[in-house]
C-alpha cells in the first residue's frame, strides 16, 4: 500500500515539474511573440502558442483576477510558479511521512 502512495506522489511531483517548465516556456514564448522575434504568420508558431495558451490559461486566469493592474506587466506566471513550489514542498516534506505512517 505504501508503494502505491509513493507512486502517486512521484507522479504528482513529475506532473508539477512538467507544468513548471510549460509555464516558463509559455512566458518566454509570449515575450518572443510580443516583440516579433518569431514569425506570427507561421502555422507551427500559432499552434505552439495555442498549446501554451490552453495549457496555462486555466491556471493563470483565477490568479489574474486577484492581482492588481501593474501597467502591462503580468506577474501571474511568477505567482503560479510560487504556488507550485509550495505544493511540491508540502508534498515532499510533511505529508509524505504522515501518509506512510498511516499505511504501515
Amino acid at each position: 500500500m505504501a508503494g502505491i502512495f509513493q507512486a502517486i506522489f512521484i507522479i504528482i511531483h513529475m506532473a508539477l515539474n512538467i507544468y513548471w517548465y510549460v509555464i516558463i516556456a509559455s512566458a518566454i514564448f509570449s515575450w518572443l511573440y510580443a516583440f516579433n522575434v518569431i514569425n506570427s504568420n507561421n502555422q507551427f508558431v500559432n499552434q505552439l502558442g495555442m498549446f501554451f495558451y490552453n495549457a496555462t490559461e486555466p491556471a493563470l486566469r483565477p490568479i489574474r483576477r486577484f492581482l492588481p493592474n501593474l501597467g502591462g506587466i503580468d506577474i501571474s506566471p511568477i505567482i503560479l510558479l510560487l504556488i507550485i513550489a509550495f505544493i511540491q514542498l508540502i508534498l515532499n516534506n510533511p505529508i509524505e511521512p504522515f501518509i506512510y505512517s498511516l499505511v504501515v
